[in-house]
């Protein structure tokens, strides 16, 4: 039985060109940086959850919220093919009980804020998402057409929507891994961002400087049902240092 089942809808996605030091540091044992094009790319994602189950129970109040993460690309070769995942720096979320199952049988690095989010449409298609820290609001949102496509094969939609895998670092010599499954995502074409975000305050000093550029791309993804299933534990041997 899948883990969490779950749809994610209207997916907000700022992507960001990046030094790979800032996240060497960050990345899980076993794993290497994905790039495309030989760039680089953190995300900032925003979406729903809906009818989301645990082991298959809908746990109340907390069957449709909101999530707004910041990860990277990773990938992990087993038996001669590469599994292409996805680190995330941070994931917010509204409710402390989602952190927790998270933080505890995953090792990721959920944080529990203030959220809320909005979804209008009219001529266009109009999604926010917000979330406070420190008193301050911070939100994603985007203006898209209505209509949507499929990502074209080898574009930068397709390389930052197609990785079905997750990655988080339990310490120097092992990972956990965790299959996520959904069907290809189709895009509508963004027409509008406003993305107002205190990076440093809220994922640390190094990506403070997220604050004063301008992302390579947004995409707003119709989004699916999705799956997480089990992780397991994956280890790397490496030398003792002396």
């Amino acid at each position: 039985m899948s883990f969490l089942t779950a749809e994610w809808k209207n997916l907000a996605m700022a992507n960001y060109a990046v030094d790979p030091d800032i996240l060497e540091s960050y990345v899980p044992a076993g794993t290497e940086l994905d790039f495309w094009n030989d760039r680089c790319y953190v995300s900032l994602v925003g979406f729903m959850f809906l009818n989301t189950r645990l082991r298959g129970i809908r746990i109340p109040y907390h069957v449709n919220f909101e999530e707004v993460n910041l990860r990277f690309y990773v990938k992990r070769r087993e038996d001669g093919e590469w599994k292409r995942g996805v680190v995330f720096i941070k994931e917010i979320v509204p409710r402390p009980a989602l952190s927790w199952v998270a933080n505890t049988f995953y090792k990721e690095n959920y944080e529990t804020l203030a959220m809320d989010h909005s979804w209008e449409e009219n001529d266009d298609l109009s999604v926010r998402y917000r979330w406070k820290k420190s008193g301050k609001w911070n939100q994603l949102s985007v203006k898209a057409a209505k209509s949507h496509q499929y990502p074209k094969t080898g574009s930068e939609a397709e390389f930052i929507t197609e990785h079905y895998w997750g990655y988080a670092r339990i310490n120097d010599r092992s990972s956990n891994e965790y299959e996520v499954t959904h069907p290809t995502w189709r895009l509508h074409e963004v027409r509008q961002a406003t993305i107002e975000v205190d990076f440093g305050l809220i994922y640390g000093n190094e990506f403070a400087s997220l604050n004063d550029v301008r992302p390579l791309s947004v995409m707003l993804a119709e989004g699916s049902g999705i799956t997480v299933e089990p992780g397991k534990v994956i280890s790397v041997n490496k030398p003792d240092t002396v």
